[in-house]
């Protein structure tokens, strides 16, 4: 009886055996051959990002996405091949998925802000950009964040869908920028002599470019003074340090030349404590 049981179990094992084997060698071909041809698909990949000038942080994380999902795509042949029911299995990873992205909103929107900058470069390392407020030279651009560094030496990490949120000045993109400085002087005084004034101090700094030559002009008028816009041209590296020379510059130059300025009488001082 119990040799009927045993020969039994094993005609069941051998028929699995002739059943699965050649499933199983055709997996292991399959597995071979699949995984050689995702080798090569993404060496192709790679080829073709970058004769096309993709960014180099941009390409590796496009690679492996690649090699991820080609591989993927293999594995799920196999188990189709071996007779595995895919359908609960395509449920969790539906339900994980939504899961994940319920989860990870901000960060998916950084993410997707990242591909778009680092493909349509709206600018890149070493350009000077402003954004609202913020304002320095980029010296990283990941898929989640833009690395700045301001005048005053501190790192600012903007997250990137920040970035396609808003307006980008992007001071680098024609190799020169124009500074807006305000200035005023009364009405009593000529403008033709106090432009020449500005314009000649300005000049007078080697970091103001001299073509095109600065711009000053009459931007409006108050009850006291006439408030005029300077505007001279500087290399976007040089935005701060040419912003407080040309001040410093018109400044001395208004009293070498003895221009005033007209400025309310009768403040009182008063004292402001400990």
């Amino acid at each position: 009886m119990e040799m009927d049981k045993i020969n039994e179990y094993l005609q069941i094992a051998i028929d699995k055996v002739v059943f699965f084997l050649p499933k199983i060698v055709l997996a292991a071909v399959i597995l071979w051959i699949g995984f050689k041809v995702v080798k090569k698909l993404v060496q192709l990949l790679n080829h073709a990002l970058q004769k096309s000038g993709f960014s180099e942080t941009l390409r590796p994380f496009i690679e492996s996405t690649a090699t991820v999902l080609l591989k993927g795509a293999v594995l799920f042949a196999i188990a189709s091949v071996i007779g595995a029911d895919l359908t609960g299995l395509f449920a969790i990873l539906a339900a994980a998925g939504f899961a994940i992205g319920m989860a990870l909103q901000g960060s998916l929107g950084n993410f997707a802000s990242g591909i778009l900058i680092l493909s349509l470069k709206p600018y890149k390392i070493g350009d000077w950009i402003q954004l609202e407020d913020k304002f320095g030279s980029v010296v990283e651009i990941g898929i989640f964040s833009t690395d700045v560094l301001t005048p005053g030496n501190k790192i600012l990490i903007i997250p990137n869908s920040m970035v396609t949120d808003s307006v980008v000045t992007n001071f680098s993109e024609k190799g020169k920028i124009r500074l807006e400085l305000s200035v005023t002087m009364p009405y009593d005084e000529s403008f033709p002599r106090v432009k020449k004034v500005i314009i000649d101090a300005l000049l007078e700094l080697p970091k103001v470019l001299k073509d095109p030559l600065p711009d000053v002009g009459i931007e409006n008028f108050d009850s006291h003074n006439v408030k005029l816009l300077v505007r001279p041209y500087v290399m976007p590296s040089d935005y701060w340090e040419v912003t407080f020379e040309s001040n410093m510059a018109i400044k001395a130059a208004f009293h070498a030349n003895a221009i005033k300025v007209a400025y309310s009488e009768g403040v009182e001082m008063g004292s402001i404590g400990e």
